[in-house]
């Protein structure tokens, strides 16, 4: 009879891989694949005033972005939300009156001081399409001009010559899928077709004012090869990762023909290296850490790389010429915690100044600014947060959870006080377990107002790193690759399994425990619902995709390359996807699910979401959509988060209280 069960199963998943294959009716991606019955009949619903407002004091902590500094370092451009969108302000000497500089309605983002000092490059989006246009802000007379924009097409900065007269840019105007490289003239706006790519090519460096540029193009998601490109001769001639399968980082050295490289191709974990000759040379220590990222200055004169030690970030710098290390300031104190994060930023065209950040849990971020000669360090910006105790902000803590296999799982856990586990009479508070997009990305500690609003509400906040996730070498980050996804997927179920054996109440039973996130994290929280019903009791999935098949087939053809090289090629790879699709299980959903997808998205179309609520809805199992019009790839205007997160709260307070 176990045989016979067995084979009726087979049969019936096969079956069921074939129907909901059959079934994706939707195509394309953004507002237009979307109808406007759909946007009325999934529009998000209104909170109740005091929700809103009890979340409003959260949202409207905010603290300006890290920030370039003007030529003469007498002034900073950074960009702030605290109207709600992202706009581009000033602030003329540190800790000065901040003066709004952009408006409107879309996010406004800066790419570039012009190295003269007169205006500034911007980068514009139109709700959340990701296909940005680029501006010039003249900063005497205040005005922004359009330079660059294309309906469908994205312009992506790439640098501003020396002598501030013309701008070196990407677009993918020729074919949605290719990336050619154009040079303008600021006086006259006339455009130089550079270097026409076919395929994913962009601006890594240049040198010389732009007579070289380093190119490169992504072959895959962790795929890229490099090229010098000369303007003059337009030769373009092979550097590195040429016929490989490899991830490099790669800018120009200090010497002529050295390159910088940040490789993992040698070992486990991401080392910088001095390429010369065809040779690398590694230049970092060896360490049991990757080494996130690096940055040279535009002088050639210092190395600035970032360490992820766990999840925690800290810099450390090299001489340019030398290659020995240098010392790193020395930053205070923020509230009474060490930083999670030391984060380095822009460096002044004269190499004499560098951005940095500070993050922690309990303090939004400072930026500093460090005069490299007088080892000066001086606190630009000031963060508000009217009527909230930053002093009750949870820390976040490293812990491990285990899989099946015994595969230690590291996570970072937030804790209401009265829910800590070391207490003998503790709340019996739920947990949510928030699993991070990417699926290459990794969840980190710091400031987190999202994650602090769960803790308000006496949930214990879980932020899992599972097999896949970036910032613990090449061997974790590759084992959920194509087919091998299906090995460790189930590192999904076994969270929330080993927190209700191991975090129960002092009375002896278990917590409830929902789960979370956006992008493939909202993909991972609707297999937690589907294939691993019953190990959750409720579940939001943002911006997440159902099927893998529909979502590589209608993802935005920029993305459909780097994709498929991550989860499989929807024609040859079919069943396996089908295999690993949320969708194919939907007949298994036991708990109760909310959806929340913007309608301008071009990662995750909007069809994925609305195809399972259909799919739930003709089941009549319990579910809720909610579509935002205005939103693309998750919400990006403060109401529309206030909504998202308000949603979620309740939702969750209502289904694990």
């Amino acid at each position: 009879m176990k045989k016979i069960r067995h084979y009726i199963s087979i049969i019936l998943f096969f079956n069921g891989l074939f129907f909901h294959f059959a079934s994706a009716q939707y195509s394309g991606h953004g507002s237009e694949s979307v109808s406007l019955n759909n946007l009325k009949k999934y529009a998000p619903p209104s909170l109740d005033t005091a929700v809103v407002n009890k979340l409003r004091k959260m949202f409207d902590i905010s603290s300006p972005g890290m920030g370039m500094l003007s030529p003469d370092k007498k002034t900073l451009y950074f960009s702030w939300r605290v109207t709600g969108i992202g706009q581009i302000w000033k602030i003329d000497g540190p800790k000065g009156f901040p003066v709004q500089l952009t408006s409107g309605n879309d996010e406004v983002r800066i790419n570039e001081v012009a190295p003269n000092g007169q205006f500034l490059i911007l980068s514009k989006d139109l709700n959340g399409q990701e296909n940005p246009g680029l501006f010039k802000l003249n900063l005497k007379t205040g005005l922004i001009e359009e330079l660059y924009r294309k309906p469908k097409v994205q312009a992506r900065f790439a640098f501003l010559t020396d002598d501030s007269t013309h701008l070196f840019f990407t677009a993918n105007d020729k074919s949605p899928d290719s990336y050619s490289v154009y040079k303008m003239n600021l006086a006259n706006k006339s455009i130089e077709p550079i270097f026409e790519g076919q395929g994913a090519w962009y601006v890594a460096d240049y040198k010389d004012n732009g007579k070289n540029i380093l190119l490169v193009k992504y072959n895959g998601s962790k795929q890229n090869e490099y090229f010098d490109f000369n303007l003059n001769s337009k030769e373009l001639r092979p550097v590195i990762g040429q016929n490989e399968n490899e991830e490099y980082e790669v800018s120009y050295a200090s010497k002529s023909n050295e390159y910088l490289v940040l490789s993992n191709k040698s070992s486990d974990f991401k080392r910088l290296y001095l390429f010369s000759q065809g040779q690398l040379k590694p230049i970092s220590p060896e360490m049991n850490h990757e080494i996130n990222d690096f940055s040279i200055d535009q002088k050639r004169s210092r190395i600035i790389y970032g360490i992820n030690r766990d999840g925690f970030t800290e810099s450390a710098v090299l001489d340019a010429q030398s290659l020995k290390p240098l010392k790193m300031p020395q930053f205070p104190l923020q509230n009474g915690v060490k930083a999670d994060h030391v984060i380095s930023g822009a460096t002044t065209f004269d190499g004499k100044v560098t951005m940095f950040s500070l993050i922690t849990s309990r303090a939004p971020r400072l930026s500093y600014s460090y005069d490299w000669a007088s080892k000066k360090l001086t606190q630009w910006v000031l963060p508000s947060a009217p009527e909230v105790d930053l002093s009750q902000f949870a820390i976040s803590e490293l812990k491990y959870y285990e899989a099946r296999d015994k595969t230690k799982i590291p996570m970072f856990v937030r804790f209401p006080e009265s829910c800590r586990l070391d207490l003998p009479q503790r709340q019996k508070c739920s947990v949510i377990v928030h699993f991070h997009g990417g699926p290459e990305a990794q969840s980190l500690p710091g400031f987190s107002i999202t994650a602090q609003s769960f803790i308000n509400e006496n949930f214990i906040y879980v932020e899992p790193n599972v097999r896949g996730s970036d910032g613990y070498g090449r061997k974790w980050i590759e084992m959920d690759n194509g087919p091998l996804r299906e090995n460790v997927i189930t590192d999904i179920e076994d969270a929330a399994l080993w927190i209700k054996q191991n975090w129960k109440h002092t009375d002896g039973s278990s917590p409830k425990v929902g789960v979370m996130g956006g992008s493939y994290g909202g993909y991972s929280t609707l297999m937690a619902m589907t294939r691993f019903a019953g190990a959750y009791e409720a579940g939001v999935s943002i911006v997440g995709m159902s099927n893998l098949v529909s979502f590589l087939n209608n993802t935005a053809p920029y993305r459909r390359v780097l994709r498929i090289s991550e989860y499989g090629d929807p024609v040859k790879d079919q069943k396996a996807l089908l295999k690993l699709s949320p969708i194919t299980y939907v007949h298994q959903v036991k708990s109760p699910l909310l959806i929340i997808q913007g309608a301008n998205d071009p990662r995750v179309p909007a069809g994925e979401a609305i195809q399972i609520q259909e799919t739930l809805s003709k089941k009549r199992i319990q579910s809720q959509l909610i579509l935002f019009a205005d939103e693309g790839h998750g919400s990006g205007k403060k109401e529309n988060q206030i909504l998202e997160i308000g949603h979620t709260l309740e939702f969750f307070k209502k289904h694990l209280k």
